[in-house]
C-alpha cells in the first residue's frame, strides 16, 4: 500500500520558519523523484521544489528561491521541505509528489499538511 505521509505543518509567524516531512512506504523511494506542491483555495496547486532520485538536482518555483530547501534521506524513504523566512503569501496546503517516469508515468500524492502564515 503507498503511502505519502506528510508532517510539520502548522501556524508560524512571518519570519519563521518551519520544516515539512514526507515519509513514503509502499514503493521503492529512491528510484523516484520527489516533489512539494502547495495550493490556496481557489488557485492551481503550483510546484514549490523537486528533487531528483539521487539528490543530485534540485528545482525551485522563483517565489521561493533561496528561502526553501528541498531535501532527501534515501535511507529514511523520506523527502523534506525546509521553509525559512516565511511570508503571508506562503500559506496554503503543502503536498507532497512522488513521480517516476520510465516506459509509464507513475505518480503518487500525500494528503497535504496546513501551513498558515500569520502574526
Amino acid at each position: 500500500q503507498v503511502q505519502l505521509v506528510e508532517s510539520g505543518g502548522g501556524l508560524v509567524q512571518p519570519g519563521g520558519s518551519l520544516r515539512l516531512s514526507c515519509a513514503a512506504s509502499g514503493f521503492t523511494f529512491s528510484i523516484f523523484d520527489m516533489k512539494w506542491y502547495r495550493q490556496v483555495p481557489g488557485k492551481e496547486r503550483e510546484l514549490v521544489a523537486a528533487i531528483g532520485s539521487t539528490a543530485t538536482s534540485t528545482v525551485y518555483a522563483e517565489s521561493v528561491k533561496g528561502r526553501f530547501t528541498i531535501s532527501r534521506d534515501n535511507t529514511k524513504n523520506t523527502v523534506y521541505l525546509q521553509m525559512n523566512s516565511l511570508k503571508p503569501e506562503d500559506a496554503a496546503v503543502y503536498y507532497c509528489n512522488a513521480l517516476r517516469r520510465f516506459l509509464r508515468t507513475i505518480n503518487y500524492w500525500g494528503q497535504g499538511t496546513q501551513v498558515t502564515v500569520s502574526s
